[in-house]
């Protein structure tokens, strides 16, 4: 299944079905009078979120959307069946914006939760709505009106209530298979996770707390540079912050600003989550080295660094301590 977060399309309500001119005419009815029924309305957009759904991949190839127009009125005043509506279903998390104005016309962030997007036109009147007593036979109605027309875009934002985050090759992923069940591609090279990654870490209590692991941040993301600006968004909704650093690396406290610098840049909030900063792959070096980096680390954040080794799985406990407290 490909992960698709973001797809554009066009949405087109059902135009209103049209009034009808007509008299009743029957053999013992004399001077029946006007008789025509209104048209039924049209059927509307309506988007609920699911979440058996994980990706927007249904959209992406499905650019223009429409529902039903409604049925034009009868003879005897019958009123036109309503259109049926379009019922779309999205993953919680789902936003739903205006293409043109980036307003937000719809957020679904819990199971079944919906929201009407596209109106259907109303129907139009038949003649027999226009019978008063200045005017007994009324031959003309009202064309049923165009149903709302919606160029809108669709965002998922992952609904974690932790992240983790860091440069590649930090470790993410294998900190999230250490934690939870999820089975993401591991290997020694840069880029190896191309979508986020989402696992059940089980709490001391029984219940279950989702994990996401967020790919591609590099300096340059929050402009758009690499894969991180596009997976940014799926932290903007969890609570806690995970920050992953590679105490191997050959400059562990400019990987760290460098995370920083893009989480300012990048805005909405994310720089005032609660972060938990965590050095991995201590097993790859000294002791002393490890303390002394470390240090630096809290003297430069004003935060206490957690060590861990997620290959070795040590250390783990700590660290889901600090987020319990949290969540």
């Amino acid at each position: 299944m490909h992960f698709i977060d973001q797809a554009e399309v066009i949405l087109k309500a059902g135009k209103g079905g049209d009034g009808i001119v007509s008299f009743r005419r029957e053999k013992f009815v004399p001077a029946g009078g006007p008789s025509g029924g209104n048209g039924g309305r049209g059927g509307s957009i309506i988007f609920i979120a699911d979440n058996n759904l994980q990706t927007l991949l249904d959209f992406k190839f499905n650019r223009e959307i429409s529902a039903k127009d409604g049925i034009k009125g009868g003879p005897n005043k019958r009123t036109g069946a309503r259109g049926e509506d379009r019922i779309l279903k999205v993953p919680c998390g789902t936003e739903i914006r205006d293409s043109k104005t980036g307003i937000i016309l719809g957020d679904l962030v819990n199971h079944n939760e919906q929201v009407v997007i596209a109106y259907g036109g109303r129907g139009g009147l038949g003649n027999s709505h226009f019978l008063s007593n200045s005017n007994r036979a009324p031959e003309f109605c009202i064309d049923g009106r165009e149903g709302e027309i919606w160029h809108v875009k669709l965002e998922l934002k992952l609904i974690a209530q932790v992240g983790i985050i860091g440069l590649p090759n930090a470790g993410k992923s294998t900190l999230i298979t250490a934690l939870s069940s999820a089975r993401p591609k591991i290997a020694d090279y840069p880029f190896t996770t191309l979508i986020p990654n989402l696992g059940v870490v089980r709490k001391p209590d029984g219940n279950g707390c989702l994990f996401a692991d967020i790919p591609g941040l590099i300096s340059g993301a929050a402009e758009g540079i690499g894969l991180g600006h596009d997976f940014l968004r799926h932290i903007e909704r969890t609570k806690i912050l995970i920050h992953l650093i590679d105490v191997f690396a050959d400059d562990p406290i400019n990987d760290f600003l460098i995370i920083d610098d893009e989480l300012k840049k990048y805005g909405n909030g994310l720089i005032d989550k609660y972060r938990i900063v965590v050095f991995n792959k201590t097993e790859l070096v000294e002791e002393e080295y490890l303390k002394s980096m470390t240090k630096k680390l809290e003297n430069l954040s004003k935060k206490k660094v957690l060590v861990i080794s997620s290959s070795l799985r040590k250390g783990l406990t700590p660290l889901l301590s600090e987020v319990w407290k949290k969540v």
